[in-house]
């Protein structure tokens, strides 16, 4: 059991990473859009219509692609000072509250998750669009649904950090600082 939750791990990994460079992607779209945007205006010609649209419509999808890489590489902005602090006098105790926080953060998204999802449904039937008609208008139905797969994903990863032991960094295993020999000091 515990070898097929790695394995899905893993996947879902593999899947996060892919995200994560969508988003990325959509970064390099965005800056496009922008510049395109500031040219048209600074050559004294119409700027280029939806380009608010679009860069609220991008935010999204951008903050939701990359949150499941974010938790996967454990640099979700949050405040451990306090894990940091007792994990070194009290490392059970710390490891118990980290995985009680990473529970905790996984029930979360597990409820954006559920909350999305008839969001979701009911924009994909109805065809709802944002946007101003006859300028520039997209669908919502997108968004929802990135934000829905985004959160389950991250809520998975969250629940296999709180479930499985620690993994070794591979950052740290494989860094130049763990390649250069120590300097003697006598």
């Amino acid at each position: 059991m515990k070898t097929l939750l790695i394995r899905i791990k893993q996947f879902a990994d593999g899947i996060a990473i892919a995200a994560n460079v969508v988003g990325t992607l959509v970064v390099l779209a965005l800056v496009c859009v922008v510049n395109f945007d500031v040219f048209l205006r600074g050559s004294g010609r119409q700027p280029f219509l939806g380009a608010v649209e679009i860069v609220q419509f991008s935010m999204v999808l951008i903050v939701f692609l990359q949150l499941p890489d974010v938790v996967r590489v454990n640099r979700l902005t949050r405040s451990d000072g306090f894990l940091s602090i007792t994990g070194h006098r009290f490392p059970v105790f710390s490891s118990i509250l980290n995985r009680v926080i990473n529970a905790l953060a996984s029930v979360f998204m597990l409820l954006v998750a559920v909350a999305m999802w008839p969001e979701f449904l009911d924009m994909y039937e109805t065809k709802d669009y944002f946007g101003v008609p006859g300028v520039f208008t997209a669908p919502w139905w997108p968004i929802k649904l990135v934000i829905f797969l985004s959160a389950s994903l991250t809520c998975f990863l969250f629940a296999s950090m709180a479930l499985l032991p620690k993994q070794p960094d591979a950052d740290k295993s494989g860094s130049i600082d763990a390649i250069k020999p120590k300097a003697d000091i006598s």
